[in-house]
């Protein structure tokens, strides 16, 4: 929950800025009762899988891209292991190696007119 409390505003095309997403879409690690009610009392859809649930949910497709995107991460061995001592290094490691498979898979695409 204070990871959803912290997350900033979220831009949006007209009006004001929302400050929560629509829908939170995570994996069976999250789906304790509690978690799943208190994303509910924030007035946010919960998509998340109850504990013990059969597979099949349908989630695997949305999820493929976040787990590929993590699993090309593993191919920059300073983000397997934590070198760097501060914690906003780190995470500017990650957004560059992020950036990189973006562009990667932008020119892989091709232009498209």
């Amino acid at each position: 929950m204070p990871l959803l409390q912290m997350m900033p505003a979220i831009p949006n095309r007209r009006g004001r800025e929302r400050t929560q997403p629509h829908a939170i879409l995570a994996d069976r690690g999250y789906g304790f009762p509690w978690t799943i009610a208190a994303v509910e009392r924030m007035g946010i859809v919960s998509k998340l899988a109850p504990r013990g649930s059969p597979h099949g949910s349908g989630l695997g497709k949305k999820r493929y891209v976040v787990e590929r995107n993590f699993a090309n991460l593993g191919h920059c061995r300073r983000l397997k292991l934590c070198y760097e001592k501060c914690g906003q290094h780190f995470q500017a490691f990650h957004e560059l190696a992020m950036c990189l498979l973006c562009f990667k898979r932008l020119r892989a695409a091709g232009p498209r007119l």
